[in-house]
């Protein structure tokens, strides 16, 4: 029986080493308090928390009554991270900032924060504890190991694939994880600064970001290195228009 080849570690590994240095490098050279690190936990893991009662309510109803259509599941999704993910993020500040607990010059961190719990915490250490536990499973040599090859072979053959076969995936997996470092950033960069100034502006050009989900389900369709590259050119996009509408409020 085949295990996983331990080249796969290398994702969740890079994603958490990328992330905790980001944020480690923002609280060196730049601004990121114990604060911003607790209220975008909040912000992340409400959202979370949310979608994952939400799915559990109504994904297979869903399924079911509009037949796996591309364009009603890619809305399903997309539409789930705008309202809990931006929309949250925007709660949140507002809150965080009515307690006098963060201002306009943690924006930045923020977001910074919202990317770090997705990237290494959600994706990151979780992803690790799943690879572990199916390599320790599979190495066992038992009849439940059997039963989770039977599985993943059906389910997740590219677990299977030589180093060779399976380095181009997690090259692309790590290029996903620096698509949603930027959007979160924005976002939670756009949704900080609207609470803080009161311009409704910065919220209402964030909450579209949260639509990145709608293109989810066609990540096969398009095929792993197309996909995998537009997002990524529609995150450098997404910066860009970050930049370009609050340059009068970093100055």
């Amino acid at each position: 029986m085949q295990n996983i080849d331990v080249v796969y570690f290398l994702q969740p590994l890079a994603t958490i080493a990328f992330s905790a240095g980001l944020v480690i490098y923002w609280h060196l050279k730049r601004r990121f308090t114990g604060q911003v690190f607790l209220w975008s936990l909040f912000a992340y893991g409400g959202a979370i928390v949310c979608k994952v009662i939400l799915q559990a309510l109504t994904f297979n109803a869903v399924m079911a009554g509009f037949h796996g259509d591309l364009s009603i599941l890619g809305a399903y999704f997309g539409l789930q991270t705008v309202i809990f993910e931006v929309g949250g993020a925007y709660l949140v500040a507002k809150l965080a900032i009515s307690r006098s607990k963060l201002v306009a010059s943690d924006a930045e961190a923020y977001g910074v924060g919202l990317a770090f719990w997705e990237n290494a915490g959600y994706l990151g250490v979780l992803g690790m504890f799943s690879l572990l536990s199916i390599y320790l499973t599979l190495s066992a040599g038992s009849v439940s190991s059997l039963e989770l090859y039977s599985n993943l072979i059906t389910s997740r053959p590219a677990l299977f694939y030589s180093p060779s076969q399976a380095l181009p995936l997690i090259g692309f997996s790590l290029i996903e994880r620096v698509t949603s470092l930027l959007f979160h950033c924005c976002w939670g960069y756009l949704c900080l600064l609207s609470a803080f100034t009161r311009n409704r502006r910065y919220f209402l050009i964030a909450l579209p970001m949260g639509l990145l989900d709608f293109f989810v389900p066609f990540a096969n369709y398009l095929g792993i290195p197309i996909f995998e590259l537009f997002i990524y050119a529609l995150g450098l996009g997404t910066l860009g228009v970050t930049l370009y509408v609050t340059k009068e409020a970093r100055r």
